[in-house]
C-alpha cells in the first residue's frame, strides 16, 4: 500500500493528478471522459491567458517553450496577439504559475465533481487560479473530494462544497460573486443546470457543458429532446452536428432571457458525449440579433437533404414605409377595402390602422393602383427588393378611391374619444425604486434636464463650467489630471447635488 493511503483505496492516476477511491463503485469515474478533462484543461489555461493579460498577471505554462497564438475571440488575430505580447513584455506583470494562489486569478467551479478529479487537475495543471469550488451533492463524494485535495497538496487552491449546484449558482449570480469558469460535467443532461449557469458565470466568463444523452439529442426521441432543450432532434447522418447546435441554441435562449448572449469557442461531439465551450456577455444588441441565427430545419427522410428557413434576417438601416411611395389617406384607404367588398372598421390601438378581413393579396392589389397613381422611381428600386418584386406584378382587381359615406363611421364624424386619456400629466410607470426606499422627487427636473440636448448644444467652452466633472466626483483616488485647467466645475457642492440626483 503506497504511503498516505487508507485501507481499501486505491489511486487512479489522470494527468498530473492522482485520485484515491476507497472502491470503486461508491464514486462514480469515467475513464473514457480523460480527453474531455485534457482539453477542458487546455483551454481554461488559454482562457486564463487572455483574461488575465487584461488584469496585468502573466501566466507561466509548464514545459512551454515557444508561444502557441490561440485566439479565444472573433476579434483578435495572430498579428493583434504578437503586437500584445510584445507591448506586454515592455511593462512588468505579476507572474501565475502552477499550483499558486493568484490573487487576481480566475475563479472555477465544478459543479458536478463526483471524486473532485477533474478540479484536481485544474489545480495541478492550469496556472493563474484564485480558487477551485468541486461541489457535489453526494456528502461520500464531497468527502472524497477533500480528500484527494489534501492526497494532491492543493487543499490551498481547492475547496470541497456539499451543495445543490443550482441553488449554489443562484446564489452566487451577484454581478460580484459570479464565477470566471462554470463546468457542469453531469451524469446524463445538463438542461437543468444552465438557468443558473447563465446567470452565474460572470461577464465574458467561460461555461463548460457536457452532454451524455447523445441517444436524445441524435434523433432517437425528439419529443424529450424538445422537453430539455426547446428543439427537436432529426435522425439523420449529420445527427452530431445538429446537437451540437441544439445545445448551442438552448444556452442562447436561456441567455437572452437575462440580456445576455454566448460566443462559442469550442465545441466537439463524439459518439457517446458532447462538450461545449462558450463565453458569456451581455448586451442587449448581440441579444436582439440572435434571433437572425435561428431557423427551421426540413429534413428528407428519403435522401437526407435538409432546406433551412430563417426565422429573422438582420438588417443594417432598413427602412419601413416597403413599396416607397406615400400613404394613402385614411378615408380613401378605407373606401378601397368597401368597393371591393371587404368589411374595415378602425382600431382602438393605434389612430391610423384599420382592421379588415380582406386577405393580404387584397391589399397589396390595392396599393398597386394607388402606386400607379403616385409612381415611385422604379429605376431606383433594386431587383431584389420587395419593392421590386410587388410592383412587378400586375393587380387582378381595379381599385376605386372615391371616398364613400360609411368610410367615415358615426363616431369618428361626431368626434368621440376612442383613445384613454391620461388623468394628469407625466401618467404612467415612474422611476425604478432606490434600494433604500422610496422614489426620487425630483423626477420631472431630471427629465427636463435630459431634454433637448441636441438642440441647446454648447457652443462656448465657458458655459461647460455649469457642469460637474465626471472624473473628479468618482472621488480622490481618481481625480482629473487637468486640475485647474479641467474645463468643467470641480465644485465640491455641485458634485455633491449631482451624486444626490
Amino acid at each position: 500500500m503506497e504511503a498516505g493511503l487508507l485501507p481499501g483505496e486505491t489511486v487512479v492516476k489522470e494527468g498530473k493528478a492522482a485520485i484515491c477511491f476507497p472502491s470503486a463503485n461508491e464514486v462514480f469515474y469515467n475513464p473514457v471522459q480523460e480527453f474531455n478533462r485534457d482539453l477542458t484543461c487546455a483551454v481554461i489555461t488559454e482562457f486564463a491567458r487572455d483574461l488575465l493579460a487584461q488584469r496585468g498577471v502573466k501566466i507561466v505554462v509548464p514545459g512551454e517553450k515557444e508561444r502557441v497564438v490561440v485566439s479565444l475571440s472573433d476579434e483578435t488575430n495572430e498579428a493583434d496577439a504578437q503586437t500584445e505580447e510584445k507591448n506586454g513584455a515592455e511593462e512588468p506583470a505579476v507572474t501565475a504559475t502552477v499550483g499558486e494562489k493568484c490573487e487576481n486569478g480566475l475563479r472555477v467551479l465544478e459543479g458536478l465533481a463526483a471524486s473532485g478529479l477533474r478540479s484536481v487537475r485544474f489545480a495541478l495543471e492550469v496556472p493563474g487560479l484564485q480558487s477551485v469550488t468541486a461541489n457535489d451533492f453526494s456528502t461520500k463524494a464531497a468527502t472524497l473530494i477533500a480528500r484527494n485535495a489534501q492526497y494532491n497538496g492543493v487543499s490551498h487552491l481547492l475547496q470541497a462544497s456539499c451543495r445543490d449546484a443550482s441553488m449554489l449558482m443562484y446564489e452566487m449570480r451577484g454581478k460580484k460573486e459570479r464565477y470566471d469558469v462554470i463546468d457542469l460535467d453531469p451524469y446524463g443532461s445538463p438542461a437543468s443546470f444552465l438557468d443558473a449557469a447563465v446567470q452565474a458565470v460572470s461577464e465574458g466568463g467561460l461555461l463548460c457543458v457536457t452532454c451524455t444523452d447523445m441517444a436524445v439529442m441524435a434523433g432517437n426521441s425528439g419529443e424529450t429532446c424538445y422537453s430539455k432543450y426547446g428543439s427537436v432532434s432529426i435522425k439523420s447522418r449529420y445527427c452530431h452536428e445538429m446537437a451540437l447546435r441544439i445545445i448551442l441554441h438552448s444556452l442562447d435562449q436561456r441567455a437572452g432571457v437575462y440580456q445576455r448572449y454566448i460566443q462559442p469557442l469550442l465545441s466537439v461531439s463524439v459518439d457517446f458525449y458532447i462538450r461545449v465551450f462558450v463565453r458569456v456577455f451581455t448586451g442587449q444588441v448581440k441579444v436582439k440579433n440572435s434571433v437572425s441565427k435561428q431557423a427551421l430545419v426540413y429534413n428528407c427522410v428519403g435522401c437526407g437533404s435538409f432546406h433551412l428557413q430563417r426565422m429573422g434576417r438582420r438588417t443594417i438601416n432598413g427602412k419601413h414605409s416597403t413599396i416607397h411611395c406615400n400613404t394613402p389617406p385614411l378615408l380613401q384607404f378605407r373606401s378601397a377595402l368597401l368597393h371591393a367588398g371587404h368589411r374595415v372598421s378602425l382600431s382602438h390601438a393605434c389612430k391610423n390602422a384599420v382592421k379588415t378581413d380582406a386577405p393580404p393579396a387584397a391589399l397589396w392589389d390595392i396599393m398597386r393602383c394607388w402606386e400607379k397613381a403616385n409612381p415611385v422611381k422604379r429605376e431606383k428600386l433594386s431587383e431584389t427588393s420587395p419593392a421590386f418584386k410587388i410592383l412587378s406584378t400586375e393587380p387582378s382587381l381595379e381599385a376605386c378611391f372615391t371616398v364613400r359615406e360609411d368610410a367615415n363611421p358615426q363616431s369618428r364624424k361626431r368626434h368621440l374619444t376612442r383613445f384613454q386619456e391620461n388623468p394628469q400629466a407625466f401618467w404612467g410607470p415612474k422611476a425604478r425604486a432606490r434600494s433604500c426606499g422610496g422614489i426620487s422627487s425630483d423626477l420631472q427636473d431630471k427629465r427636463k434636464k435630459c431634454q433637448n440636448k441636441r438642440k441647446n448644444q454648447i457652443t462656448d467652452s465657458s458655459q461647460l463650467k455649469d457642469f460637474p466633472c465626471k472624473k473628479f466626483r468618482q472621488g480622490p483616488c481618481e481625480l482629473c489630471n487637468h486640475g485647474d485647467k479641467c474645463c468643467y466645475s470641480h465644485d465640491p457642492e455641485r458634485t455633491k447635488e449631482e451624486k444626490m440626483e
